[in-house]
């Protein structure tokens, strides 16, 4: 069965009590006087059995298994409480509220277990080793140390190992996030899951399974989700002290009063209800809301956690730029036209199948006919670039080392390129017959509206935004000016993110990650709030994640936090003014004697209402801009 398969009956399964509850509950609002003398009982009692069955019994091993009263055992006392008055409606829906918290977290949970998945698929099953000197396909079981593999063109590499043979240009996005791919030759390492976008390589395997880097990401992972304990909550604290305290205050009471209707109008009105609702009512309308805009969000303790946050950290690629490279600038030498250049380097670029040609045929493409272009005969200048002969003539587009070969190079020639690779973008000379006709400079671009997200950031109280990539320092530095970004930190992989994550939390920050890639997996699952951007992002990075942003847009970033301080504000609400108050003040006139079970009933009920009313205002909350 598939992960896909495995987490579609994982949510069937739990997710068929709730709505069984839901709608018997229902059936036994709507309809409760359809039911008067057809049952011999209310059908309220149906769902409020099948509901306090489960709650008691998950309760009752809860309490065992932690040694520690839970929010359970308030449940439980509320059950008890509105079963004796006959308030059967009201304990069936408490019931419900606890299962379908159970619901929710249990969903959270198998959703990180199918990251784990996503990253092991990304190694192949089968590769090519060399076998009595020729290559033959065998499965990854079959390789060891020291084994000779060849990866050709499109294929992902199956181990960590030394390049011996061959050059390439290798997507490395799955490891260090770099969507630039890396040309490689004999003597450089090359990591397993990575893809060889163009050329024919033999290696030397020097790590397999778990000790390669993507092993070390998925036990990263792995232990990254066993050390993040999950928020306790609230209603578990207030449950510690008020349980003891309730059954202390019927206790004396009834020592005083030998009065037992007071004693039940005590447990009737300290029934739970708001508090149960408390959460999970502002929950549901926040998660309706943010999922209209595009923003999934799983759970409350997501919402707390991004209500605290004071640090963002975002990748770079795919998040904060487009993913794709680009022409940025084009520079031409004196007294050649503008035309001679662009035909140059479309006759040159035409026949390449490197990424960053795929970015200047694209930039070209809108510029010249490519369908009138000759083909010329074409050769790859590995390390350097590429070099096309037509007519005589030899065309090149390569990197400054060909500054080496130019006949008289210009000072402004070798201005425009120390500038592009100093601002961290690719430049590339484009040469006839050894002369500089001019050159190009590529490069991943930032998202239009990255500037204006982070200005909004700070504006919802974010005091601090970080950038983590794997690209080198000049390319990072430039970005983060370009965004309004106040720190970053450049060359790292997986685990070092995770360092970074680590030490900004030691420090008491509260930290929210925001990532596409695999290699952004560990930090997204430390850190206090992981965000993925969906439609652009990996399968692991979406799993691995608390919060997904459905339209790739990171300017929903600011309206997401917003929302989720809201919600935050409007639940504490809930809990002190709806929970706490109305139970402390409603147990101080019951153990008077002002109030009798029926007026407590109406009061908690009240007060339950209060509290779907109060949430309810979420679902139409919009963040103004400013």
């Amino acid at each position: 069965m598939t992960g896909k398969e495995t987490t579609s009956a994982f949510e069937y399964k739990v997710f068929l009590l709730p709505v069984m509850l839901l709608v018997l509950i229902l059936i036994a609002a709507l309809f409760q006087y359809v039911w008067v003398g057809v049952l011999p009982f209310s059908f309220a009692l149906i769902p409020l059995a099948l509901g306090g069955f489960v709650v008691i019994k998950s309760t009752v091993e809860a309490t065992i298994g932690k040694k520690k009263i839970t929010a359970g055992m308030l449940v439980v006392l509320a059950l008890l409480g509105t079963t004796y008055v006959g308030e059967y409606l009201s304990g069936a829906i408490v019931s419900f509220m606890m299962i379908f918290g159970e619901f929710l977290e249990g969903l959270t949970l198998e959703k990180t277990k199918n990251a784990v998945r996503e990253l092991v698929k990304l190694v192949p099953v089968n590769c090519r080793k060399l076998i009595d000197g020729q290559f033959q396909t065998v499965s990854i079981k079959q390789v060891r140390k020291g084994d000779i593999l060849q990866v050709l063109a499109g294929e992902k590499i199956a181990v960590d190992g030394v390049i011996h043979r061959g050059h390439a240009a290798i997507n490395e996005s799955a490891i260090t996030g770099e969507s630039m791919p890396v040309d490689k030759g004999p003597g450089d390492r090359v990591f397993v899951g990575t893809l060889n976008e163009n050329g024919v390589i033999e290696l030397e395997t020097e790590k397999i399974g778990g000790a390669t880097v993507l092993g070390k990401i998925i036990k990263t992972v792995k232990q990254a989700q066993d050390n993040k304990g999950r928020a306790q909550r609230i209603a578990d604290t207030f449950s510690g002290y008020f349980l003891p305290v309730i059954l202390a205050v019927c206790m004396i009471t009834y020592l005083i009063t030998w009065d037992l209707m007071r004693v039940m109008t005590i447990m009737v009105i300290a029934c739970p209800c708001a508090l149960v609702l408390a959460t999970p009512t502002a929950v549901i309308a926040s998660v309706g809301n943010a999922a209209k805009r595009g923003v999934l969000i799983r759970g409350g303790d997501v919402l707390e956690n991004c209500a605290k946050v004071t640090t963002v950290c975002f990748d770079k690629t795919g998040t904060i730029t487009k993913g794709m490279p680009e022409v940025i600038d084009l520079f031409l030498s004196s007294g050649v036209s503008r035309e001679d250049v662009l035909y140059a380097m479309a006759l040159t670029e035409k026949n390449s199948a490197h990424p960053i040609a795929r970015a200047v045929n694209r930039y070209l493409a809108r510029q010249v006919d490519y369908a009138a272009l000759p083909n010329a005969e074409f050769e790859m200048l590995y390390g350097r670039g590429i070099r096309a002969v037509y007519g005589g003539d030899i065309y090149e587009v390569s990197n400054s080392k060909a500054l080496e070969y130019v006949k008289d190079p210009r000072l402004e020639l070798k201005v425009f390129l120390a500038d592009q690779e100093n601002a961290g973008r690719t430049a590339l000379v484009v040469l006839k017959n050894s002369i500089a006709l001019g050159a190009v400079s590529v490069s991943d671009t930032i998202r239009d509206y990255a500037g204006e997200t982070i200005r909004q950031l700070k504006k919802t109280g974010i005091s601090h935004v970080v950038m983590l990539t794997g690209d080198n320092e000049y390319t990072a530095r430039q970005i983060c000016a370009e965004a309004g970004i106040d720190e970053f930190r450049a060359n790292l992989l997986p685990a070092q993110k995770l360092d970074a994550i680590k030490e900004l939390q030691s420090k008491g920050e509260v930290v929210a990650m925001v990532g596409d890639g695999v290699n952004d997996a560990p930090a997204l699952v430390l850190a206090d709030v992981g965000i993925a951007m969906g439609a652009a992002g990996t399968d692991v990075a979406v799993e691995a994640s608390n919060i997904t942003l459905m339209s790739d847009r990171i300017d929903m970033l600011p309206a997401t936090f917003a929302l989720c301080k809201r919600s935050y504000g409007i639940i504490k609400q809930n809990i002190v003014v709806f929970a706490v108050c109305v139970n402390v003040a409603g147990v101080l006139l019951s153990g008077l004697g002002f109030l009798n079970p029926m007026e407590a009933a109406l009061i908690h009920n009240a007060s339950s209402i209060f509290v779907v009313l109060n949430s309810s205002r979420l679902l139409g909350y919009q963040y103004q801009l400013s």
